[in-house]
C-alpha cells in the first residue's frame, strides 16, 4: 500500500502517518525517512524540539534516516517506509541548489526531474509506504516570490506524490478522511 498523508500544519497528520505504518508493519521494523539534515537547534529551536519528540516516541525497532535523497534511500528500503515530510524535502531540493532566488520556470524544473525520480521510487519500492506532506491550500503562505513559489512547488509535489499512491488521507484537527 502507498499512502499520502497531508494536513495542515500541527493537525495530527504525523500522529496518524506513524500509526498507519505501524500498523501496516505489524509492529516490526520501519524505515523512517526524514529528508533532513535537521536544522541546528541554536538556528532553530522550535524545529529541533519538534524534531526531537518526534524521534523520542519511534518505536525503538525503527531506524531513521535523514536524509535529503529520498529516491534512494526508498530504493534501499528493506521494510515498510515513513517519509515525513516532502515539505522539508521540497525545502532541501531547492536549497541544495540556492535556487530560492532564480527564476521560477529553473526552479519548476530542478523541482520536477527530483519529483519524478521521488515519485518512480515510491511506485517500485516493494514495500509499504506512508508519506507526509502539509497541504498547502489551508496554510498561512508568505505573500512574497518564495512563499508563493514554495506554496505552488508543493502543491505539484502532493498531485504527483498522490498519483503514486493507492490512498490519501487528509487529516483535520486530528479527524482522518480517506480519499
Amino acid at each position: 500500500m502507498k499512502v499520502l498523508v497531508t494536513g495542515g500544519v500541527r493537525c495530527g497528520k504525523s500522529t496518524h502517518a506513524e500509526a498507519l505504518v505501524a500498523d501496516l508493519a505489524g509492529g516490526g521494523p520501519v524505515l523512517y525517512i526524514a529528508p533532513g539534515p535537521v536544522p541546528d537547534p541554536l538556528v532553530d529551536e522550535d524545529w529541533a524540539a519538534r524534531v526531537a519528540a518526534h524521534r523520542a516516541r519511534r518505536p525503538g525497532s525503527w531506524t531513521s534516516v535523514e536524509t535529503a535523497q529520498v529516491e534512494a534511500a526508498l530504493g534501499a528500503a528493506e521494510e515498510p517506509v515513513l517519509v515525513d515530510c516532502l515539505g522539508t524535502w521540497l525545502t532541501r531540493v531547492v536549497d541544495d541548489h540556492d535556487a530560492w532566488d532564480a527564476p521560477a520556470d529553473h526552479v519548476r524544473a530542478l523541482v520536477d526531474d527530483r519529483l519524478a525520480a521521488v515519485a518512480a521510487a515510491v511506485r517500485a519500492c516493494p514495500h509499504d509506504v506512508v508519506l507526509v506532506s502539509n497541504e498547502v491550500g489551508w496554510g498561512v503562505v508568505p505573500v512574497h516570490r518564495s512563499g508563493r513559489l514554495f506554496r505552488d512547488l508543493l502543491g505539484t509535489v502532493n498531485q504527483r506524490v498522490a498519483e503514486a499512491c493507492n490512498e490519501v488521507h487528509l487529516v483535520v484537527a486530528g479527524r482522518v478522511l480517506r480519499l
